[in-house]
């Protein structure tokens, strides 16, 4: 299972976790993608089959202290701001002015 966090615009701002099995999680993020919106992954794969893969998730919450890691990062109410995401959908290609100069190394080095 992989772990995914969505994070939307509810004014909660809970930034649930929920778990995907592995084909779940490669239709959400194909391409060794780990961020991802909502409307893109609706346009690629299609309303019925976007509900189909996402529907099973919120059945499967999980516990953030319970969370062994992030896998990936689902945005919702995010589409007019794709332009601050990478092109690529990596957390390792953010701006470098986005991030700090701990991170910088770390991206860096896992690209």
């Amino acid at each position: 299972m992989k772990n995914i966090q969505i994070m939307d615009g509810a004014r909660n701002a809970t930034f649930s976790i929920f778990q995907a099995t592995d084909e779940e999680f490669l239709a959400i993020f194909p391409d060794d993608h780990d961020m991802e919106i909502i409307e893109d992954v609706v346009e690629r794969l299609g309303e019925a089959n976007a509900t189909q893969v996402l529907s099973p998730l919120w059945n499967r919450p999980i516990l953030k202290s319970k969370a062994l890691g992030i896998h990936g990062t689902l945005f919702y109410d995010y589409a007019e701001r794709r332009d601050v995401i990478p092109e690529t959908r990596k957390e390792v290609d953010w701006d470098t002015l986005s991030i700090n100069g701990a991170q910088r190394q770390l991206f860096v080095s896992n690209r």
